[in-house]
């Protein structure tokens, strides 16, 4: 690992790519995401019969911020859907990816939750964070390939949404992981398929994520460097995931 000088300074010249998750990282998405996820799993929730077999001792408790950081942040969508129904004691069917948002099983209320966040960035819009755009520009300047590795298989809409399309050598997200065979977060799998598109070697590599998921993932990758980005998650807990740096805001490091 090349080592980070000072507080906060590193060596962007020393690595051959950065690889850069997207929500809550380049652009303020996480909040979106974050809502829609709050909307479809409350109404889910508070539909739900438990009095139907098997929902006897289910969680029908209002959904909360800390249960999108402790079973949603940072996981491909329908893993997200079955850790939190798994943690409220609910089972449901996996379903097809191709399932309507209508329907009852992991595929259809992750869906359902996409339709939600379109709706959301088709009306709003994104800014990305200004900082992050500042660390862009840096990375430009230097010729350091960049890539997108997000789980979410929204990643292309909202870069283009934020103007940010044509930073990228390569966009790795829930699709592209889907039609390679690539494990999600935490695997290291994503990212290291996007170190290899960009030519460069997992030690040569930076990881920028903001969360746990996606800094355990570059930690098992082995990569040169894994920065952690505190939207929420909190500094310790990305510093015990693996993160070799901690900043709040990208713009520390341009």
């Amino acid at each position: 690992m090349v080592p980070v000088t000072g507080s906060r300074s590193v060596a962007w010249d020393a690595y051959a790519a950065v690889l850069f998750d997207l929500d809550g990282v380049l652009t303020p998405t996480a909040e979106v995401h974050m809502a829609a996820w709050a909307e479809m799993f409350d109404e889910y929730l508070a539909g739900l019969d438990t009095s139907r077999p098997g929902l006897e001792g289910a969680d029908t408790s209002p959904y909360t911020d800390a249960d999108y950081f402790a079973h949603v942040d940072g996981k491909p969508r329908y893993e997200g859907v079955a850790d939190l129904l798994a943690a409220r004691g609910i089972t449901l069917p996996h379903g097809s990816p191709d399932d309507p948002p209508s329907a009852e099983t992991v595929c259809g209320l992750g869906n359902r939750k996409n339709g939600a966040f379109r709706t959301v960035l088709e009306r709003d819009g994104v800014r990305p964070y200004p900082g992050s755009v500042a660390l862009l520009d840096h990375l430009r300047d230097l010729g350091t390939p960049l890539a997108v590795v997000s789980s979410s298989a929204n990643a292309p809409a909202v870069l283009d949404a934020a103007g940010l399309t044509d930073r990228f050598v390569t966009v790795v997200d829930g699709r592209v992981a889907r039609e390679l065979g690539l494990a999600g977060k935490p695997a290291p799998d994503t990212f290291l398929h996007a170190a290899q598109v960009c030519g460069a070697q997992p030690a040569a590599a930076v990881v920028v994520e903001d969360a746990v998921s996606g800094v355990r993932a570059g930690a098992a990758g082995d990569v040169g460097l894994v920065v952690g980005v505190d939207r929420g998650a909190g500094a310790e807990a990305l510093t015990a995931a693996g993160a070799d740096l901690v900043v709040a805001d990208l713009g520390e490091l341009a």
